[in-house]
């Protein structure tokens, strides 16, 4: 299954565009590959889209055949080299749900409480920012924030809410994450 756009893309998609031109972008977690089609339609300098799906890789590859989008297969930053000018991420947020088919949990499901994967993904990106690096993620109501909030602390990284969007059952923020020097 790949994830196909929804709110959160399009309230993350309306971020990205104002950030990505002439930048070194790393979409990850690409799905349907919205995000790094904004990147490649704001001029970033290069795109790199990664999913850890195979079928969401194929599709990609089949899409941005005949652009400058590179797409590669990793979970995370496993087979990611290198620093990007802005990374980011719409993750899996939403806590595991039993009663949810498997096939689509992969999209969904960010961990047992729902911020497993977003941790994991700030604890390997520090490595991949330069002193100027932006991530943009979004989280919703629905993820434990406690968590994430400690770690950038710890990883002397701060974050604002750039944008935000109430749906009936919850409400979505888009955060800019970057280093406390800056």
């Amino acid at each position: 299954m790949i994830y196909q756009p929804s709110d959160d893309s399009y309230l993350l998609e309306s971020q990205v565009k104002k950030y990505a031109q002439n930048k070194s972008c790393l979409d990850m977690g690409s799905g349907s590959g919205i995000l790094a089609e904004a990147c490649r339609k704001a001029q970033a300098s290069s795109v790199l889209a990664v999913d850890i799906n195979p079928e969401s890789v194929k599709y990609l590859k089949d899409k941005f055949r005949n652009t400058n989008i590179k797409i590669i297969k990793s979970n995370l930053f496993q087979k990611v080299k290198g620093k990007f000018d802005l990374i980011i991420f719409n993750p899996p947020y939403l806590p595991l749900d039993a009663i949810e088919p498997k096939d689509s949990r992969l999209a969904t499901t960010g961990g047992k409480k729902g911020d497993e994967i977003s941790l994991k993904f700030l604890n390997q990106a520090k490595i991949h920012m330069n002193k100027d690096s932006i991530i943009i993620l979004l989280l919703s109501s629905l993820t434990q924030k406690i968590r994430i909030i400690a770690l950038l602390s710890k990883l002397s990284l701060k974050n604002k809410i750039l944008a935000e969007k109430r749906l009936f059952m919850e409400k979505l923020e888009v955060w800019e994450i970057k280093h406390n020097n800056q």
